[in-house]
């Protein structure tokens, strides 16, 4: 991934957006050469990605061992229309952008089909995400029968994680003016990608 200078994404807020986005885009290559894609859920432990997928899905089968692949997490986006620029009444001179964030997880993927590793894999995501609730559910409270009948279904992906780039553009190259009118435009009650952005803006800026 082209990462500018102003847009490389600060170590600290690599682990807080990936938490919060939840999934990820793994990304193989067929047989056929071209690429698959399928959004999963994902855990990121020390080093590696864990994901799980169908059986049904035929991606995995594009995964042999220590298969290359990326995995890319993306968080808010928002198009900044240049309307929003002091600029704009002066000279003229001004374009629209899109700001994102974005984290690309280059490594290499294995498929697990133990039925204890792919057990543990769901157990831990659904654990994480469950502890958040007031009344957890956990992977106990299903029938061990029902459990084993969806295990036979879905088959566990890890990825080795070699590199990690991540980008977060959201308007550094501007002028701080330009940046918190743009913040201020940003709708606070409508698209969530929207309110997400001017929230991380507004933390560049120390204003939130």
């Amino acid at each position: 991934m082209w990462i500018p200078r102003p847009y490389a994404m600060d170590e600290a807020e690599l682990r807080p957006l990936v938490d919060e986005v939840g999934s990820a885009e793994l990304i193989t290559v067929g047989a056929d050469s071209f690429p698959i894609a399928t959004r999963l859920p994902i855990i990121w432990r020390e080093g590696r990605l864990i994901f799980h997928m169908a059986a049904a899905n035929p991606q995995w089968r594009t995964i042999g061992e220590a298969t290359p692949a990326l995995a890319v997490v993306t968080g808010p986006e928002a198009y900044i229309t240049p309307s929003w620029y002091t600029e704009k009444e002066e000279h003229g001179r001004v374009a629209p952008t899109w700001n994102y964030s974005a984290v690309h997880f280059r490594g290499r993927a294995t498929v697990h089909r133990d039925p204890d590793w792919v057990r543990a894999a769901v157990s831990d995501l659904s654990d994480l995400h469950e502890r958040r609730r007031d009344r957890p559910w956990s992977i106990e409270d299903a029938p061990r029968s029902y459990v084993d009948q969806q295990m036979a279904a879905i088959v566990g992906v890890e990825l080795a994680i070699e590199s990690i780039e991540a980008k977060a553009k959201r308007s550094q190259n501007q002028s701080d003016t330009n940046r918190v009118t743009v913040i201020e435009n940003l709708d606070p009650g409508g698209y969530r990608g929207e309110r997400r952005m001017a929230q991380q803006m507004s933390a560049d800026l120390g204003t939130e």
